[in-house]
């Protein structure tokens, strides 16, 4: 067995996220605003190219990611329906809501890559966002109802002087309109419904927060790198409070979602077109997928033997033994002859197995297996 050193374990925000269409919510964690009137979306992009009555294609099995750049306008559900048509796969889930007005890296996970995505979750998220001063919503951005105004406007030294009390652990009430449950209801239910959301406060971890630009009195332009649970909307809503001119998002873009930054990121219409090639045989999807391992950048990896490997794909522990095995413990990823082959644990001699990865199918091309 042979330890990688070159990685090791990362974490997710709860980012600033809304869904308009609370059915339609994916299984991983949204920040979900109802009562928001989305463009419409055509889900699909090569619909209408599909004749009449032509049955549907069975799916197949695709596993990697996909850091899809979200146009604006799009609800995170509808991306992942669109991307889970173009590759016709099986499964696909994504890695954090964005919301509808956002752009930026969406992950979405496809096929075996959907096991590894609390790691991409769990890791820390950058935006670039704006700050329109002079009015506070009720949903803490552009689209929501004014709730005050002001007429003060805030220098550029009252800004950076505000900024190391939002930098590091920090205590954060959730915006009314957010998915948290209050007695076993969504806030933005509650809220929708016209009761009084009263959300406890609680800690946030903002690693960096900077002024990046004021293009006039009226906004303010502002970068952020946060961890897990840390909402947006609401570093608006109380920078503004304490400024005393209120405020509220009015522009948004996700740049970093753990390991992908935006080198990673895909446009739609790219994804599209490359469809396209592929359909007619001069490329393949292949070459827009990531490996599923890439999500995994800061656990360590540990290669076993095909003996070993058999016995674990089994869901079956094996022990450690020999003076050249790895002295590590806690979570690892296993690899056979350079192939992912589980998650698992490290511990009292042993490595136990916690998930198997069964990659056959269309994964990432060879020159995908080295990031750029």
């Amino acid at each position: 067995m042979m330890m990688d050193p070159a990685h090791g374990t990362i974490g997710s925000e709860e980012a600033d996220t809304r869904d308009l269409q609370k059915n339609n919510f994916a299984d991983l964690g949204d920040d979900a605003q109802p009562h928001q009137q989305a463009r419409r979306v055509n889900n699909d992009p090569r619909a209408g190219k599909q004749k009449g009555n032509q049955p549907r294609r069975d799916r197949r099995d695709v596993h990697g990611w996909v850091v899809l750049d979200k146009p604006i306008g799009m609800t995170s559900t509808q991306a992942v329906a669109v991307l889970k048509r173009l590759f016709n796969a099986k499964r696909a889930g994504h890695a954090g809501t964005l919301d509808p007005l956002a752009s930026g890296g969406l992950p979405i996970a496809l096929g075996e890559a959907t096991k590894t995505v609390p790691f991409v979750m769990d890791g820390r998220k950058r935006y670039q966002f704006t700050v329109c001063w002079g009015e506070e919503r009720d949903t803490d951005d552009i689209e929501g109802q004014v709730t005050a105004t002001s007429d003060q406007r805030p220098t550029r030294e009252a800004i950076e002087a505000l900024l190391p009390r939002f930098t590091g652990v920090i205590e954060q009430v959730p915006p009314r309109y957010s998915a948290i449950k209050v007695q076993g209801e969504r806030a933005y239910d509650l809220a929708r419904d016209g009761e009084v959301v009263e959300l406890a406060p609680r800690p946030v971890e903002i690693h960096q927060l900077t002024l990046v630009n004021q293009p006039d009195n009226d906004r303010a332009v502002f970068e952020a790198e946060c961890g897990k649970g840390t909402y947006v909307r609401a570093l608006a809503r109380d920078m503004g409070r304490i400024l005393g001119t209120f405020g509220h998002i009015c522009a948004l873009r996700r740049t970093l979602v753990g390991p992908f930054d935006e080198n990673d990121m895909i446009p739609l219409d790219q994804l599209e077109a490359l469809c396209d090639r592929a359909a007619s045989g001069e490329g393949s999807l292949a070459d827009a997928l990531m490996p599923v391992e890439t999500a995994l950048d800061d656990i360590p990896a540990l290669a076993v033997t095909r003996a070993d490997a058999a016995r674990l794909h089994r869901g079956q522990a094996v022990l450690l033994r020999g003076r050249d095995a790895p002295t590590c413990s806690g979570t690892v990823y296993v690899t056979v002859a350079g192939r992912l082959l589980a998650l698992a644990e490290v511990g009292n001699g042993e490595i136990i197995p916690k998930r198997v990865f069964n990659l056959t199918g269309l994964t990432a091309s060879t020159g995908r297996n080295e990031r750029n």
